[in-house]
C-alpha cells in the first residue's frame, strides 16, 4: 500500500493497527499519529522512529489519503468538527474505530460528501487476534473498501456488513464478546478450585482449554454444534455437565445478554449522534 495514513488518536488500539500495518509492509514514513498526550506520542516514536508523531491533528491530515479516527466516542464529534476544514480539503477515506458512533454522524460532523467506513473491532486486536465488522457508506469505492479492510485485517479477521445497523449486533457479539469469554473462564476456574484444584492449575487449564477449543473450531470445517456432539459421549461426564448448563437456560440467557448489549449500542449511538 502506498497511501499515507493519519491516525487521530494514538492509544492502544491505534498503536496495534500501526504495528499490524508495519508488519504487513506498510511504510513507516507514510504513517502519521496525532495525539495531545505526549506519553502516547512517545510510545509511538520509541517503537517506530520513522512514524510521524504529532500533537497537531491538522498537520497529520494534511498528508493523508486515509484518515483513521481512533479517539474516544464521547469526544469524536468535537474532534471531527475541529478538523472538518482540513478534511474537506483532502477528502480522504475516513475509517472510524470509535464504538457506537454512526457513519452518518461522522460524515455530517466532517462536512459531508465523504467516504466513511465504520468499524467495530474488539480488544483481541491488541494481540493480533481481533474480529472486526465493517460497514461502508455509498461514497466508498471498491478500492477504498480494500484499503479499509487491509488496515483492520492487519490485527485479525474482518467481516463486511451490507447494513450498518447490523454493527449493533456485531457490538453485542464480538465487541462485547471477549468479556463473556473472560467471565466463562473465570467461572470455570472458580468451579475447578471448588473441586479441589490449586488456583494456578485451575487457571492454566481453563485458559488453555478455552484457547484450544477456539483454535479447534476455527481450524475445523464443522460447526460448533457438531464439534460439541463429538466430544459428548452418551452417558459420559461431558453429557452430564452440558445437561446442567442447558437446564440452567444458558441459550436463553445468552440471547438476553446479546439483545441487551445490542439495544444499548443502538441507544448510545442515538445519544452520541446528538449535537
Amino acid at each position: 500500500m502506498n497511501e499515507t495514513i493519519a491516525f487521530i488518536g494514538a492509544g492502544n488500539m491505534a498503536r496495534s493497527l500501526i504495528g499490524g500495518l508495519i508488519a504487513d509492509g506498510w511504510n513507516q514514513d507514510a504513517i502519521w499519529a496525532a495525539d495531545p498526550n505526549p506519553d502516547q506520542r512517545d510510545a509511538v516514536s520509541q517503537r517506530w522512529p520513522d512514524v510521524h508523531a504529532t500533537d497537531d491533528n491538522a498537520a497529520a491530515i494534511a498528508h493523508a489519503q486515509v484518515l483513521v479516527l481512533a479517539v474516544k466516542p464521547q469526544v469524536l464529534g468535537e474532534v471531527c468538527r475541529s478538523v472538518a476544514t482540513q478534511v474537506q480539503e483532502r477528502h480522504p477515506l475516513v475509517v472510524s474505530i470509535a464504538a457506537g458512533v454512526r457513519g452518518a454522524d461522522i460524515e455530517r460532523w466532517l462536512g459531508g460528501n465523504l467516504p466513511v467506513v465504520r468499524c467495530m473491532p474488539n480488544t483481541p486486536a491488541l494481540v493480533g487476534s481481533g474480529a472486526t465488522g465493517l460497514a461502508a457508506n455509498p461514497h466508498v469505492s471498491d478500492e477504498q473498501r480494500d484499503v479499509a479492510e487491509s488496515i483492520l485485517r492487519a490485527v485479525g479477521l474482518t467481516v463486511w456488513l451490507e447494513d450498518e445497523a447490523q454493527l449493533d449486533a456485531v457490538t453485542a457479539l464480538s465487541g462485547s464478546g471477549p468479556a463473556y469469554c473472560f467471565l466463562f473462564i473465570e467461572a470455570l476456574e472458580d468451579a475447578a478450585v471448588e473441586l479441589g484444584l490449586p488456583r494456578d492449575t485451575a487457571r492454566l487449564l481453563a485458559l488453555q482449554t478455552a484457547f484450544g477449543a477456539a483454535k479447534l473450531a476455527l481450524e475445523s470445517d464443522e460447526d460448533a454444534a457438531t464439534l460439541r456432539t463429538r466430544v459428548t459421549s452418551k452417558g459420559g461426564t461431558t453429557e452430564q455437565a452440558l445437561a446442567q448448563l442447558e437446564s440452567g437456560g444458558l441459550r436463553e440467557l445468552m440471547l438476553r445478554a446479546l439483545t441487551a448489549a445490542r439495544d444499548r449500542s443502538h441507544a448510545l449511538a442515538d445519544q452520541l449522534g446528538r449535537d
